[in-house]
């Protein structure tokens, strides 16, 4: 299934600064930075479920914010890009 995951976290303490850090490497084991504070993944239900509770261990509910968006199996049909494009389609051979 394919995600679009948003993560706003209060960083106006050192535990919130730590908490932003947390997410964003949460973030980066199960998908790819398009913005800040935005990352499309890819992932079965099982991850799915798993990257959810790991991501709800970390924030603080009462002051942070998390959005998770499933997309159409189809990406081109739902996301439309204008300017810098970051997603890279890492289901094709990449050469580096």
């Amino acid at each position: 299934m394919n995600i679009v995951l948003t993560y706003d976290v209060n960083t106006g303490t050192k535990a919130g600064q730590k908490r932003l850090r947390q997410v964003a490497k949460a973030c980066e084991g199960y998908g790819q930075r398009v913005q800040d504070s935005v990352f499309e993944c890819t992932v079965s239900e099982t991850d799915m479920e798993r990257f959810r509770i790991r991501l709800l261990r970390i924030i603080d509910a009462d002051m942070d914010s998390l959005r998770i968006y499933r997309l159409h199996p189809d990406r081109g049909r739902v996301v439309e890009v204008h300017g810098v494009d970051l997603y890279r389609d890492l289901s094709e051979p990449m050469i580096i």
